[in-house]
């Protein structure tokens, strides 16, 4: 059995779980989360767990068996505590601003960049350098912040550019630390 697929999924209280033969509905304080079940694994809810069985051991299978129940853990968890992802932005007059459901940016460019934010996901801006990304659904609040990041990614000499707040930036020396010669 998978290590991750055989663990049963804890339900805190105020979530509910629908089952349905091929969707599994999750609700909780935060709002409504639902996911399709492939077809080789069971999803079932004894008292205040969720388990998740498989048909058979193919490699195939056993892959899914164990992605199914960690997207389930992480939709329990996004209905009651919700995910969030921090960005940074260093260099020199390179900001960020929120305005409304669109997020505008500063970054070095002739213009300003306007990136719009899509339906579920909020973003805020503590500090004029700082960009928080939260929302219930991880996989989309993690695709968000990479998009802001991939607007301009930090560069490797100066670390200008946006960034992953835990994420180190690998730097490189410059033209000076070449050969002397």
């Amino acid at each position: 059995m998978s290590r991750i697929g055989k663990k049963p999924v804890p339900l805190p209280s105020g979530v509910t779980v629908n089952v349905e033969k091929s969707q599994v509905t999750v609700k909780g304080p935060k709002g409504a989360l639902s996911m399709p079940v492939p077809t080789v694994c069971a999803v079932a809810q004894e008292g205040h767990e969720i388990h998740v069985t498989r048909a058979s051991d193919e490699k195939s299978v056993r892959a899914a068996h164990g992605s199914t129940r960690a997207h389930l853990a992480n939709m329990v968890r996004g209905v009651t505590e919700g995910f969030t992802k921090d960005l940074e932005i260093v260099g020199v007059g390179y900001k960020a601003e929120s305005k409304g459901k669109t997020l505008v940016l500063t970054i070095g460019y002739s213009h300003l960049v306007e990136f719009p934010v899509p339906d579920g996901i909020t973003v805020e801006t503590p500090e004029p350098t700082k960009i928080k990304v939260s929302g219930i659904d991880r996989q989309r609040v993690g695709q968000v912040a990479a998009e802001i990041r991939a607007v301009r990614g930090p560069e490797p000499y100066k670390g200008k550019g946006i960034k992953y707040v835990d994420e180190h930036i690998e730097r490189k020396a410059g033209k000076s630390a070449a050969s002397g010669g």
